[in-house]
């Protein structure tokens, strides 16, 4: 895990993996992190994400992350294992899996590698909004488990709120961990996985539904994170198609300043 993640954070210890040898580690999910059925997926993704910056032949910083859920985890005990499957000059790539009971129920690839300094241009445009100290924040009550971790300041979309008439499965939202917590590769791949489900803005009901892939672009480096520290960052989602029991998700991560910190899609089963 990372060098600036702080041990005893609830988010820390959902990820805590132990150490079973090369390459493999014990995990146990968290209670605070609980979902509808089964662990926040986000954080689920950030445990693989947090064996593979924990393996001695890690090569760099994360550039993506591609998480598959593959059945509900249960709570209790799993075993992750992570091994890199190609290793160039600047870049490696990995294959990791988490299972229960010699199943697999997750399994993720990513790549990693050592960034450079280049050329730089940002074609979306920083939106335009209200500070998050100007909102309120979003109340928690009667929410799954795993929201109380987060401080959410909506500035529209909120869940079962009315949908924007001009964009309807739009939310942006000021989040950040809570307690507080300095932003790093392993938060940001969870804080990409807290908005919820597109379906529940655009049809303002629950419906039951479960993430099949979520794909994280880090487009920051660590010593940005660094400087973004336990501030709020931005979060601006929305789906693109709705049909046929599935549907995607994209999102942008912003900070304060305007720096895109990471984009994220996923597409998501969902049932009526």
């Amino acid at each position: 895990m990372n060098n600036n993640s702080t041990r005893n954070h609830p988010l820390d210890q959902a990820v805590a993996l132990e150490s079973l040898g090369p390459g493999r580690w014990r995990g146990h999910t968290s209670k605070g992190y609980a979902n509808m059925v089964g662990p926040f997926g986000g954080t689920t993704g950030a445990t693989l994400l947090n064996a593979v910056l924990s393996h001695e032949e890690l090569l760099g910083e994360p550039v993506s992350l591609t998480v598959n859920f593959t059945a509900p985890v249960a709570d209790g005990n799993f075993d992750v294992i992570a091994r890199p499957v190609r290793t160039n000059r600047s870049s490696q790539h990995w294959w990791v899996e988490m299972t229960q009971n010699d199943e697999v129920v997750t399994f993720a690839t990513a790549v990693t590698a050592r960034r450079r300094e280049t050329w730089e241009s940002t074609e979306l445009a920083f939106p335009q909004v209200p500070q998050a100290s100007d909102l309120e924040r979003f109340a928690l009550e009667g929410r799954p488990p795993w929201t109380h971790n987060y401080d959410m300041r909506f500035v529209d979309g909120a869940l079962l709120g009315e949908p924007n008439p001009d964009e309807p499965s739009l939310s942006r939202v000021w989040i950040r961990d809570e307690p507080a917590r300095p932003l790093d590769f392993v938060s940001l791949s969870a804080l990409c996985d807290a908005f919820f489900p597109r379906i529940f803005i655009r049809r303002s009901k629950l419906v039951p539904i479960g993430t099949v892939s979520l794909t994280t672009y880090f487009h920051a480096d660590q010593q940005q994170l660094q400087e973004t520290g336990n501030d709020h960052i931005l979060g601006s989602a929305r789906s693109n198609h709705f049909g046929k029991g599935f549907f995607d998700q994209s999102a942008e991560m912003w900070s304060r300043n305007g720096l895109l910190l990471a984009t994220t899609h996923q597409v998501v089963y969902f049932k009526e």
